[in-house]
């Protein structure tokens, strides 16, 4: 019974201290026990105390003949565990590991990506991505064949592994000629030192037949994003760092950017064309919902009008928000129609369903990647200032700033809206109210903008109004 009762507790400092493990990195209980790291255990360690007490039976009836069976089983035991560690890094680099180049494939990277993104943001530690295209790779396949091809993609991918050696960045094969390094606690600046030398160094290294492209010479488009404390998202650090090395390759290639919001132009063109594009899909709520669509095109005014009095934005953040504004209640499409005409209080759990719109909305938004901007605005447009709101939660600057703006200006047409069953608040009144939530529901800074706004282009005009209808 001391035997079984100290093997007992052995057993339970272990599996506790499995479990103090993947609690220290991150992993739930429910995790493990999906990974069947608890049933594994227990099947590992009830064989091995099964097999110690035969032991200990054979040293206690026959000692000599009980140490060297235990010495033989302890050395076959050692073989077989070291085999099973050996497939078992086998099959997890298979799973992990592009086979090309020997780096990390892109879903291991997205995944470690997320993981560093949320760290980060709670220890307040930089993280900068880096996504490097080789170029003209596809002029040098045409000439030197694929198979070649893919010895220089290999190369590069070694040169890629020796140059983060004694680091903590995380290399990556993104997909067909592109890399991507993640650079925890790291500043855009320093990135672009390492990166800046590392294309230098790339250059100066020959393979063969990179003489018979452009360059003359090995090298790579680089583009560099941080993130801001105003990401909600890994998927926004992506998206950056891809703006940064288009920007890259514009710039005539073999240079590295930095993404800068003031680098990211204008284009009139485009911007029509997507505002035509969004106005097909808010029509569809003309057949169903006429409010929203008028709401959402009420909204896309004010917008409009405040975003440009906010010197502070650049012209792509102006017509982000712009386009955000118009689109932001795209979700509601999903929400059945007695829901969204129903008179009255909604039941909580009509309530629910309303709120799933911002998430609705950003999954028929993020069908189309050239809009990937306005996907906070989409899904974030409910969240308070004081993480009150909806759909995570989100406090102060940790929401997006078009997503704080877009929140006061939605936030002031469903004040001020005509509906039947009602009752629809003045101007005044609902200037009144932001004033009254700035700081709790608003953004304080964006909410004082917006009400001088109102009150220098709305108010005088609502007064005159009052004054005809009396």
């Amino acid at each position: 019974m001391p035997y079984l009762a100290s093997l007992l507790v052995y057993f339970g400092v272990n599996v506790a201290l499995i479990l103090i493990f993947f609690l220290s990195v991150g992993q739930i209980f429910k995790g493990a026990l999906e990974l069947g790291v608890l049933k594994e255990a227990c099947i590992s360690y009830s064989i091995t105390l099964l097999l110690s007490l035969v032991l200990a039976i054979l040293l206690w009836e026959a000692k000599y003949f009980g140490l060297f069976v235990l010495i033989i089983l302890v050395t076959l035991l050692s073989f077989v565990f070291k085999k099973f560690l050996q497939l078992y890094q086998l099959t997890s680099d298979r799973a992990n590991k592009d086979h090309l180049t020997g780096l990390y494939n892109h879903g291991f990277f997205k995944e470690t990506l997320k993981e560093q993104f949320a760290d980060c943001k709670k220890l307040k530690k930089p993280l900068t991505l880096a996504f490097l295209d080789l170029d003209d790779f596809k002029k040098y396949n045409d000439r030197n064949g694929h198979l070649q091809g893919d010895k220089l993609l290999a190369f590069f991918g070694a040169r890629l592994k020796k140059a983060v050696e004694g680091t903590n960045f995380i290399v990556a094969r993104y997909g067909g000629e592109e890399f991507a390094i993640l650079m925890p606690s790291t500043t855009k600046e320093d990135a672009y030192a390492f990166l800046n030398r590392l294309r230098k160094n790339v250059n100066d290294t020959y393979f063969e037949g990179v003489e018979h492209i452009p360059y003359r010479c090995l090298s790579f488009s680089c583009g560099i994003a941080e993130m801001e404390k105003d990401m909600y998202e890994s998927d926004e650090l992506i998206h950056r760092a891809d703006q940064a090395l288009y920007y890259a390759k514009a710039q005539g290639k073999n240079n590295v950017q930095i993404y800068d919001k003031h680098n990211m132009c204008f284009d009139e063109i485009k911007f029509k064309q997507d505002l035509e594009a969004l106005e097909q899909q808010v029509k569809f709520f003309l057949s169903k919902d006429v409010y929203t669509y008028r709401h959402s095109k009420r909204v896309f005014k004010y917008a409009l009008e405040f975003g440009s009095r906010l010197n502070e934005l650049t012209d792509h953040e102006r017509q982000t928000l712009i386009l955000g504004a118009l689109i932001h209640d795209i979700g509601k499409i999903e929400v059945p129609r007695d829901i969204l005409n129903k008179q009255g209080k909604l039941e909580k759990h009509e309530w629910e369903i309303v709120k799933k719109h911002v998430t609705w909305g950003k999954e028929l938004i993020a069908a189309e990647k050239r809009f990937d901007d306005l996907l906070p605005l989409i899904e974030l447009h409910h969240e308070r200032y004081d993480g009150k709101g909806y759909p995570y939660g989100l406090k102060g600057e940790e929401i997006p700033k078009l997503a704080r703006i877009l929140c006061i200006i939605d936030s002031f047409d469903a004040m001020t809206t005509e509906r039947p069953y009602q009752r629809t608040k003045t101007f005044d009144e609902a200037v009144e109210e932001i004033n009254r939530c700035a700081g709790t529901q608003f953004d304080p800074i964006y909410a004082a903008k917006f009400i001088e706004f109102v009150k220098e282009r709305y108010l005088p005009l609502a007064k005159v109004q009052q004054l005809n209808e009396i």
